[in-house]
């Protein structure tokens, strides 16, 4: 009877208590990668062994598992999401440099708080929000399109690069007309609104916030309040942007004014606008028409996401698939 070894490659570490951080918990870490390459993963004392048929799985674990012990070694913490990130990134390029991208962060003004890019299509969207002065960010809900647009806003502020930031959004009405809601049109428009309070709240204080909005510094309005106006040294943010008409982007993409930046974000995958005149919601899209025709236009960056670069709770990624692959 013939017996077949399967390959394997093994690792040793010369710091057993960093070893232990990256195998985690009763090895959770190992088992984590494991499941999601197909390998076995062992681990003893401060050694790992890696098993697998494909000599290109075992590289890339080894590959991993040297990267993200250098970072932990540096005083990184990892979570299993992290772990998990990180496969994921060098699945897809193998030439990643895992801790270039955990570093690559954004810095804002509220002491001990930073904002880091968790993979490679986030470093890319934050390499374009630096170098262009207007930035299309499209994907689904989850990888970061508006937490990371409004992180680099405070920066540039704190940096005196821009003046002011301009939080917007279209109020595509479901199923209420702004009308017969309760309150001033504040409060009509303020639900429209709360995931850009939500984005700023979470990186500054409130008290903060709210100082900066009295003064105007930070302005957060529905989208039909940019129309007429210019808007110099700023730094404007348009979320939700596949709910916009193309007239609507066209006002919008004309208030840029100058010294200032601008950020559309949306989802081409979530229309919320009505049909009109027998057009599909597809065709209406304001954000949908500017991908099409602004492609060539230089000094526009355009970053896209796929439901890959998920980086909310790992169950978020799994509902999106989960939904892209059924007809409702």
């Amino acid at each position: 009877m013939n017996l077949h070894a399967t390959p394997s490659d093994q690792l040793e570490f010369d710091d057993p208590s960093v070893a232990n951080l990256l195998f985690g918990p009763r090895n959770a870490h190992l088992d984590l990668l494991a499941g999601a390459s197909g390998a076995q993963i062992t681990s003893r004392g401060a050694s790992v062994l890696v098993r697998h048929e494909n000599p290109a799985v075992r590289q890339r674990l080894c590959n991993l598992f040297v990267q993200l012990y250098e970072l932990l070694r540096s005083g990184e913490s990892l979570s299993q999401q992290d772990i998990a990130r990180a496969y994921r990134m060098l699945e897809s390029d193998p030439g990643v440099q895992i801790a270039q991208i955990y570093r690559d962060a954004v810095f804002i003004s509220t002491p001990g708080r930073t904002v880091t890019a968790r993979n490679v299509a986030q470093k890319a969207y934050l390499e374009a929000l630096r170098q262009h002065e207007m930035v299309f960010a499209v994907g689904p809900a989850g990888t970061g399109k508006t937490y990371l647009a409004v992180a680099m806003a405070l920066s540039m502020l704190a940096q005196h690069r821009v003046k002011r930031i301009i939080l917007t959004r279209p109020a595509v009405e479901a199923g209420e007309r702004l009308g017969f809601l309760p309150g001033d049109l504040a409060e009509k428009v303020n639900p429209y609104l709360r995931p850009l309070y939500d984005a700023l709240y979470d990186m500054m204080p409130q008290p903060k916030v709210a100082g900066m909005m009295e003064t105007g510094v930070i302005e957060v309005a529905p989208l039909a309040f940019m129309r007429g106006r210019t808007l110099n040294d700023a730094f404007i943010i348009l979320d939700e942007a596949q709910n916009t008409t193309r007239e609507q982007m066209k006002m919008f993409l004309t208030r840029l004014g100058f010294g200032s930046r601008a950020v559309i974000t949306g989802d081409t995958s979530q229309i919320d606008l009505p049909s009109q005149n027998g057009d599909d919601p597809q065709s209406r899209s304001g954000l949908v028409h500017a991908l099409r025709i602004l492609r060539g236009v230089t000094g526009i960056g355009f970053t896209h996401f796929s439901k890959e670069d998920v980086v909310r709770h790992p169950l978020v990624g799994a509902i999106v698939s989960a939904y892209d692959s059924t007809t409702l």
